[in-house]
């Protein structure tokens, strides 16, 4: 009877050392991890849609130019778009 009291002792020890030291190795996350992460949550906050505009160009730390615009807000002239009646 002890001898068997014993090995279930023993089992059991082995198993409950076994399940507490399985524990997944936690690690930092990376830069573009927790760039991604504050993105996602941004994009779950509802905010308008220049409010929106200006967190992520604060999280992601470079100003968006507007593509095709000159510092006056006049368009490009290399990037003019057809108008209709007008020949080019």
């Amino acid at each position: 009877m002890n001898r068997i009291f014993a090995v279930l002792l023993l089992l059991t020890a082995a198993v409950l050392s076994g399940c507490a030291s399985s524990s997944p190795e936690l690690r930092p996350y990376t830069a573009d991890e927790t760039r991604e992460l504050a993105l996602e949550a941004l994009n779950r906050r509802g905010l308008s849609f220049d409010e929106y505009h200006a967190k992520k160009v604060e999280l992601l730390g470079t100003a968006e130019k507007n593509v095709g615009f000159d510092d006056r807000g006049e368009m490009s002239a290399e990037q003019a778009a057809p108008q209709p009646g007008r020949s080019s």
